[in-house]
């Protein structure tokens, strides 16, 4: 491999970075892991154990929150503002409250008021949310500056 292509690869895939466009490319890739296991298991909890759509999507939106965390403090951004983890988690959380709170409105609205089938409202609304979560993130807790 061409040590250039190399250079690309490493910043972009192993090295902690304050570039916004890197994070966003790893923001992508990691809220790509997490929206398969969420629409996974929205699935396999709505299809196969019979569970109500929306209660399915709280539960799986919950455990893709969780990756998301996961991933954003070990490999997406490298500036944390908060010294207190248990703060930092908490206001991951409020964050991805409000974020749930999208994701139900976003799927109640295209799948019971426009008939879009559920999966489809999931990704569409993935996207709207996927977006709030990004500039949210980064703008109270992950952001360049003072520790």
């Amino acid at each position: 491999m061409p040590k250039r292509l190399n250079q690309i690869i490493d910043s972009l895939l192993r090295h902690p970075t304050g570039n916004v466009w890197i994070q966003i490319v790893r923001y992508f890739f990691s809220g790509g892991v997490a929206f398969l296991v969420d629409t996974g298991l929205l699935y396999v909890l709505t299809e196969f154990c019979g569970v109500y759509y929306l209660i399915s999507s709280i539960i799986s939106f919950s455990i893709g929150l969780i990756i998301t965390y996961l991933l954003s403090i070990l490999w997406v951004f490298d500036n944390r503002n908060m010294k207190n983890r248990y703060a930092e988690f908490s206001v991951f959380v409020l964050i991805g409250v409000v974020g749930l709170g999208l994701t139900s409105l976003f799927m109640w609205f295209f799948t019971d008021k426009i008939g879009v089938h559920y999966i489809f409202s999931k990704i569409i609304t993935t996207i709207i949310v996927f977006v709030w979560n990004f500039i949210a993130k980064k703008s109270l807790l992950f952001r360049n500056g003072e520790k």
